[in-house]
């Protein structure tokens, strides 16, 4: 059963599509999808414009249409390549891992495990933004009752940062959206804080800092040291002047991210994909400056997905070690 069916009301928009010219090498093709789609996230996040970027570049080198999908992240990107109603998607490995084990909650107990492991993308800070005018400048500052943004229903960030703020005692009234909007509603003072898991710098914070003062919020070396050992999550620094607001590093905690494909995908097909997007790093860097960690030596950030065979492929080419454990047979 397609899985669009089992979504039902769950919107995905499409973003723009692009052919281009048949590359200059001929291969046999016959097994290539004739499109294909890249589940993202909502459209002012990092996931939208990295995601789209990449789509659109293989779109291009490749000659297939191809473009991206507004999601609802990761969790529901999991849900959608495993299911084979996104050719690709992108994900961070804490819901990876729980959509492996059947805890996904979009499709809560089916093991969606027809997801692998496609290239490494980058790590996803989670940071806390206020208004400058909240008075607020620390964890312990958030009054009780706090209405926080956490970003679309099943992402990243609202499967993990309510935990975590729990975790440090926060009380709050919990908020969805996209981050555009949840960025808009800080601005009105609808919310009192967003707390963010994207890659830096998130296009909404931003703009968000054009417009108006901005404090972004870092953990303590305690409250860092609590979230570590509690969650899947590495210490993390956000670096100076990623934000024109942030002046000095801001102490944080982060989960890496990775690109994904279904596993049923045609070896040479997603070779040639993967190919298309490690083959040039400063094109990559011109979508996304989280792009910076799209590299090669980065495939070993993978502990929990099959690698797709296309992909495996490619990475042991260029100077990985996946062992056969950990690539997809079919």
């Amino acid at each position: 059963m397609k899985f669009k069916h089992i979504l039902g009301s769950v919107a995905v928009a499409s973003a723009t599509s692009l052919l281009a010219a048949m590359p200059a090498v001929a291969q046999d093709r016959s097994d290539w999808p004739k499109s294909f789609t890249v589940g993202t996230a909502s459209q002012g996040g990092t996931y939208f414009t990295y995601g789209s970027g990449w789509a659109n570049l293989v779109s291009k080198e490749l000659g297939v249409t191809g473009g991206a999908e507004v999601t609802g992240g990761p969790m529901q990107n999991m849900a959608l390549v495993s299911m084979g109603d996104a050719q690709f998607g992108m994900t961070t490995m804490g819901p990876a891992r729980e959509s492996i084990e059947g805890n996904n909650p979009i499709a809560p107990g089916v093991k969606l495990d027809n997801a692998c492991a496609m290239f490494p993308m980058y790590t996803t800070p989670f940071s806390v933004t206020v208004l400058t005018s909240s008075g607020i400048k620390s964890i312990k500052d958030i009054p009780a009752g706090a209405k926080i943004g956490f970003g679309p229903a099943g992402s990243t960030s609202d499967t993990y940062f309510p935990k975590m703020l729990e975790e440090l005692g926060v009380k709050f009234e919990r908020r969805n959206g996209g981050w555009s909007d949840l960025a808009g509603q800080l601005q009105d003072g609808l919310l009192d804080v967003i707390a963010f898991a994207a890659g830096v710098p998130v296009p909404a914070v931003s703009q968000l800092e054009v417009q108006t003062k901005i404090n972004i919020i870092e953990f303590t070396p305690e409250e860092q040291k609590k979230i570590i050992d509690t969650f899947p999550v590495s210490a993390h620094e956000i670096p100076a002047g990623a934000y024109t607001s942030l002046t000095a590093p801001a102490r944080s905690v982060s989960m890496w991210n990775f690109a994904i494909a279904n596993c049923e995908l045609p070896e040479s097909f997603v070779y040639e994909a993967v190919k298309v997007v490690m083959g040039d790093h400063d094109r990559m860097m011109k979508i996304h400056k989280a792009a910076r960690s799209t590299v090669p030596a980065n495939w070993d950030k993978n502990g929990v997905l099959k690698w797709h065979p296309g992909a495996a492929k490619w990475f042991n080419e260029n100077g990985a070690s996946i062992g056969q454990d950990m690539i997809f047979k079919k």
